[in-house]
């Protein structure tokens, strides 16, 4: 669990609601169920048109990183690689398939594999890189979901409020009600905004941050192979694979 995250959005929250009990503001009237209902529907319909299926569901679930950010570990990763070329450089490339048995990334896996089967250092980069490039590109399609969510929120929002006031314009002829129901329309204008200022855009980033740094790793992972196979001396290795922790 990411406890930054968390602690950050209650800041923002808290930080909205703690203005406007300051400006004597009640906080209950920030919750409007309606507002809530038009606001976030919206947004989400508006999202899933724009998006296709996968992207969409990819999308979701990649909203859980800033939360639950994927394990990254580039120090144990270059260890594993420079005790792989210890293997290698002892007993040969074929000693390694061992340890495919052991591995949980798919991306690693096949690297490991392509290696074993005898791939020339060419071949191995070519076909992971293009591996790398639609990894990256389908995430990055998926972190865009949230950048759309962020577009269409303020504008479904404002499409709230004007709702919000049509309802007030029927009752003219309740004029102490005219208030209080001007102010409940316009919450819907605060919850468009805030929820791409808040929610939205800030997950859309953390999504990126954490994907720049899960290709990183996987650069690294390409270049730790393909010296493996080129049979580089494993120091060798490690002091190039230390460049990326920079």
């Amino acid at each position: 669990m990411d406890f930054f995250s968390v602690f950050g959005l209650l800041i923002a929250v808290g930080g909205i609601i703690g203005g406007q009990a300051m400006e004597g503001g009640s906080a209950i009237i920030l919750i409007q169920a309606a507002a809530f209902f038009i606001v976030f529907g919206g947004t989400l319909g508006a999202v899933m048109v724009q998006s296709p299926y996968s992207i969409f569901i990819l999308g979701m679930r990649l909203g859980g990183w800033a939360f639950v950010p994927p394990k990254l570990d580039m120090e144990q990763m270059i260890g594993q690689l420079v005790e792989w070329s210890n293997y290698a450089r002892k007993d040969g490339i074929l000693v390694l398939e061992r340890q495919l048995d052991h591995l949980h990334d798919p991306f690693l896996q096949k690297g490991l594999h392509l290696l074993v089967d005898g791939n020339s250092p060419e071949k191995i980069r070519e076909a992971l890189e293009i591996e790398l490039e639609t990894y990256e590109q389908k995430r990055w399609q998926a972190a865009h979901v949230w950048d759309a969510a962020a577009g269409y929120s303020p504008t479904i929002g404002i499409i709230g409020a004007v709702l919000g006031l049509v309802h007030v314009m029927q009752r003219l002829g309740e004029p102490a009600a005219l208030g209080g129901g001007i102010a409940v329309a316009f919450i819907a204008t605060i919850y468009g905004v805030g929820l791409a200022n808040l929610v939205y855009l800030p997950l859309a980033g953390k999504i990126k941050t954490l994907l720049t740094q899960q290709v990183k790793l996987r650069e690294m992972q390409i270049d730790g192979l393909l010296m493996i196979a080129s049979g580089e001396h494993p120091r060798f290795i490690e002091t190039k694979l230390q460049g990326y922790l920079g």
